[in-house]
């Protein structure tokens, strides 16, 4: 079996989730992934022709969004025809499945050429239908024997029943905005960033919009716990609510609601590409890798509790890769919510200063199908300053999964 070298990785800025306020908001979405493949393509001077695939991530495939947002982004580009696309979805974790598909793509004798990675607009309408907004969509069978409550809800639980305080998850929103705010200051992201412009030329945003590097301890701790009142809300004129469905599965749990905006990943939207292609691929037509994707895998858990998979995730992934913990030498964990991070350091009992060094989604925001390939690009940029090795990057996704990939600079 070849090996699938990562050529180059780039990336959008993130802009604030929001409607009418943040900088991204009035741009297509197949725009926004057409401006990371257009980059990608031109920076390595492919030729589009021979791109086997573009396979893309987005986890809410509703309206603008919908209609394979991969293959439409990179006709947008200017892409060949030829170049097909694919869009998938595993919630969070659909960059880190896009490339580790293109990934299996090469390594198989698929495909040589692939470009992976994803795209969502949060600040977009992302309402996948008219009932109540949770993971079942309406399946009473699959709620009675799976009953999966609100992502916010289940971190919460998590912290409770995991006894983890939440001044300790104050401690990882305030640290993830510190270290973002060193990584910009010293343009690390410098290299992976690509501006994104208006249909009428003019700049939409090129910097991150999200980080709030004046957040202290203090103020943190004066923030008020957000899914307090999510939790006994009803969803339908049954009664139904969030804390009823977590109940079902954890019926004596007293939940203390210890996540707030600070601890929690941004809402944003943003982008980005992952360029993989086979050995022999790169050596015709003079492409330098950057690293190697050494081992993929995927883990499923309790959906009820949704977050927890990262751990088994990473575990697995390094047992395919025939390497120990004290191998990889950084890491990128989602902080989806802080209990997600904070639980997998404790866990593994990690070295906290080689995980999510140059911060996380807390400070940087969280757009969900690009989330993956945008860690994925940011290990390789840091593997590189750092003159370090390996780096594994896994993160929670909805359903209680977690995909995990492993890469080696070269």
């Amino acid at each position: 079996m070849t090996e699938a070298w990562i050529i180059d990785a780039c990336r959008t800025p993130r802009g604030v989730g929001k409607a009418g306020k943040g900088a991204l908001w009035e741009i297509h979405p197949q725009q926004l992934g057409a401006t990371v493949l257009k980059a990608i393509a031109e920076r390595n001077k492919i030729d589009t022709k021979e791109i086997g695939d573009v396979i893309w991530g987005t986890a809410a495939q509703v309206s603008k969004q919908s209609g394979d947002l991969g293959r439409m982004s990179a006709l947008d580009a200017g892409y060949d025809v030829k170049a097909s696309g694919i869009t998938i979805d595993r919630f969070c974790g659909s960059g880190i499945s896009a490339v580790s598909l293109a990934a299996a793509c090469i390594k198989s004798g698929m495909e040589d050429l692939v470009v992976a990675g994803g795209t969502e607009m949060m600040s977009m309408d992302r309402s996948r239908g008219s009932g109540p907004p949770v993971m079942d969509n309406g399946n009473l069978r699959l709620r009675l024997h799976h009953p999966q409550t609100h992502q916010g809800i289940c971190a919460d639980a998590i912290a409770t029943l995991e006894k983890i305080p939440r001044q300790a998850l104050d401690e990882v929103g305030y640290v993830s905005q510190q270290r973002a705010a060193v990584a910009i200051s010293e343009g690390r992201f410098n290299k992976s960033l690509i501006p994104v412009y208006k249909e009428d030329g003019t700049l939409a945003l090129e910097r991150e919009e999200y980080p709030r590097p004046q957040t202290t301890r203090e103020g943190l701790a004066q923030l008020k716990a957000a899914f307090t009142a999510m939790a006994d809300a009803p969803l339908d004129d049954k009664g139904m609510t969030y804390r009823s469905l977590i109940l079902q599965a954890y019926p004596d749990l007293k939940i203390e609601h210890v996540h707030h905006a600070g601890n929690s990943s941004g809402v944003v939207d943003g982008s980005a590409a992952v360029l993989l292609a086979s050995p022999d691929y790169a050596k015709a037509h003079g492409l330098k890798p950057r690293a190697r994707v050494v081992a993929m895998a995927n883990m499923g858990d309790s959906p009820e509790l949704m977050l927890n998979a990262p751990v088994p995730a990473a575990k697995k992934v390094l047992e395919k890769a025939g390497l120990k913990k004290a191998d990889i030498d950084l890491w990128e964990i989602n902080e989806a919510f802080a209990v997600v991070s904070e639980k997998f350091m404790r866990d593994l009992d990690l070295d906290r200063d080689k995980v999510n060094v140059n911060g996380g989604s807390i400070a940087l925001g969280h757009p969900i199908g690009a989330t993956g390939a945008i860690l994925i690009g940011t290990a390789l940029d840091e593997l590189e300053r750092q003159n370090k090795q390996f780096a594994l990057v896994t993160m929670c996704a909805a359903g209680g999964m977690a995909p995990a990939i492993i890469i080696e600079r070269i």
